[in-house]
């Protein structure tokens, strides 16, 4: 700790005494604290998480050994063999079919809400002409993409639409989704059910790494993609960066889930903790953060934290979270609270205090903003319109959400009359010759002339 600041973070995290959970969160105070916040404010350590060289060794097998490989490892790492990845179009169409009436309506709720919103903010083509040269710019889509889909710890529709409807909005014609397969060699029927709504052609049973590296090089039965999208844990966001380049990526690094929530006493103490439970329950390696400048209020969230945690069912996944990278800060006002959440530039940002309207205006770094004590994030994990695969460990410094964009690429088409190749040509070659381009100038300066005089020798 650097001497001079006046900040304090508490060492003590948690204990158990007669079952009941004493301070969740790790406190740091920074009242009355001066000074840059990127010495102060603890960061997650992506390169001690994961040793890259395990993840390229097992991309590097998935290209060498193909089908065979990517067996192996799905023993390996999941613990059951699965001889046939692909699941049968059917097996999706039945899953469909048989699911819950109540949850087919919300589904289909969310793909409504979830496509109109990427409908609405595709780009379109659009035209511009200076001196009688045309310039059209045509938002072509990818042909194929590879969607990943977590699983492990819960299982999650959500994410094959919000990745599979901002592609359709797109244009992409082919859809190929991964997920890892339950101990039973399946894929959860829920799963099927939405990949189907989507209109996904191609499921496998593939996880982790070797899920990422097959839809980016390809097997023997399986045809790599254009762009992978999809969250996962600190695995797959690395191999994604590891593949980067051979294929597109969509969006940042969209790892493990994070929040923010800024909060006073005008949101119910209860609201902030639920909310930042939320996020937490989905497991290590997410971030959890609590900003307040009420020290009352904010024990207050901690108490109702430690109460609600009581009567959840992933009590241990949550509370693993929250005791690992778990953050109350406490600050002087809320201004200083909008610049410690753009110094953390977090996945989800909750303003659940007065004046949210005015706070966010001054918000630069977060991957999804919801104002209000009624807007949890939950509600845009599942159904605002936007996709919930957003930038996380700090990218949403200079990414943003999954959208249509990214399957996307815009192509230009340049058209030139003779007038408006009259009216450049002057400046063209003047440009060429300054950077020593003697063939981009001729282009231009001779073009004419050798036309109508041929070349002379």
């Amino acid at each position: 700790m650097q001497s001079g600041l006046r900040f304090a973070i508490s060492t003590s995290v948690w204990c158990l005494v007669s079952g009941t959970l004493i301070r969740v969160l790790h406190r740091i105070d920074l009242r009355g604290h001066e000074g840059p916040l990127d010495v102060v404010l603890p960061r997650p350590d992506l390169d001690s998480q994961v040793p890259i060289s395990a993840v390229r060794e097992i991309i590097s097998e998935v290209r060498q050994g193909g089908d065979t490989s990517i067996r192996e490892l799905t023993l390996k790492f999941d613990q059951v063999d699965v001889a046939t990845p692909k699941v049968p179009a059917i097996e999706m169409e039945n899953a469909w079919k048989s699911l819950d009436p109540d949850l087919a309506t919300a589904l289909q709720l969310a793909h409504s809400r979830v496509l109109h919103f990427h409908d609405q903010e595709a780009g379109k083509a659009h035209e511009v002409t200076q001196d009688e040269i045309k310039v059209t710019s045509v938002p072509q889509p990818v042909e194929r993409a590879g969607l990943y889909v977590p699983g492990g710890l819960a299982v999650y529709p959500s994410t094959v639409l919000m990745t599979a409807l901002p592609a359709k909005a797109a244009g992409v014609e082919e859809l190929l989704l991964c997920t890892p397969p339950s101990p039973s060699g399946e894929i959860d029927q829920v799963v099927l059910a939405a990949a189907y709504l989507c209109g996904v052609d191609e499921v496998y049973k593939i996880g982790g790494v070797q899920a990422v590296a097959v839809m980016a090089y390809g097997s023997e039965t399986i045809r790599p993609v254009d762009v992978i999208a999809g969250p996962g844990n600190i695995w797959v966001a690395t191999a994604k960066q590891e593949v980067a380049g051979t294929v597109g990526i969509a969006a940042a690094f969209a790892g493990p889930s994070e929040i923010v929530v800024v909060g006073d006493r005008s949101c119910p103490s209860t609201s902030a903790a639920i909310d930042l439970i939320l996020q937490a329950e989905h497991g290590p390696g997410g971030r959890a953060w609590l900003v307040a400048w009420d020290d009352g209020y904010a024990q207050e969230v901690e108490k109702a934290i430690e109460v609600i945690l009581e009567s959840s069912p992933r009590r241990a996944e949550t509370l693993e979270t929250l005791t690992e990278d778990g953050y109350l800060c406490l600050v002087d006002t809320p201004k200083q609270a909008i610049e410690v959440v753009n110094e953390i530039a977090p996945e989800h940002l909750q303003l659940m205090c007065e004046g949210s309207k005015e706070l966010v205006r001054d918000v630069r770094n977060a991957g999804a903003v919801f104002l209000g004590e009624w807007g949890p994030a939950s509600i845009g994990d599942y159904l605002a319109g936007p996709s919930h695969v957003l930038p996380t460990a700090g990218t949403a410094r200079f990414s943003g959400a999954l959208t249509v964009d990214d399957f996307q690429k815009r192509m230009h088409i340049v058209e030139v009359s003779k007038s408006g190749f009259d009216a450049v040509a002057d400046a063209v070659g003047l440009l060429a010759q300054a950077e020593g381009l003697w063939a981009h100038a001729a282009s231009v300066t001779e073009r004419e002339r050798w036309v109508e005089e041929g070349l002379q020798p």
